[in-house]
């Protein structure tokens, strides 16, 4: 499924009909060029999904972890050069049921993912400031 976004406004809506969907045990990869607005939806996703605390992307730490009300994991793998780099952090562990997993720059790790994900990827359009969301549907 293809998503046109033309605003910020436009990605918090995709993101709450997105948050909807997801589930605990749910895998979320997202790519796209730098600045294509992946952090940004993650933020909106987040907020969606009822995380109240500031939303920060873990370029240098790797993974952010928040707890209420679910268990979220995310992931933003831009500065890896190997994708087995994520293993020595215990990648797999964060792999649980009962815990959300959204991966920036999931490419990165594409033999690291489990089958059942669900992949975004993110563009620019065709106007300033607007964005596409291809969507793999979820199962």
């Amino acid at each position: 499924m293809e998503v046109r976004i033309a605003s910020i406004e436009e990605t918090e809506e995709f993101a709450v009909q997105l948050a909807k969907k997801i589930k605990p045990g749910a895998v979320l990869c997202l790519t796209g060029d730098l600045g294509a607005g992946k952090t940004t939806l993650v933020k909106a996703l987040l907020k969606a999904l009822g995380v109240m605390e500031a939303v920060k992307s873990p370029t240098y730490t790797l993974v952010n972890e928040y707890h209420d009300p679910l268990i979220i994991y995310h992931f933003d793998l831009y500065r890896i050069k190997n994708p087995w780099e994520v293993l020595d952090i215990g990648f797999d562990d964060y792999l649980r049921p009962e815990a959300v997993v959204i991966i920036e720059w999931a490419d990165r790790i594409t033999e690291l993912i489990p089958e059942e994900a669900v992949w975004i990827r993110l563009s620019y359009g065709p106007t300033e400031g607007s964005r596409v969301f291809e969507v793999e549907e979820f199962q």
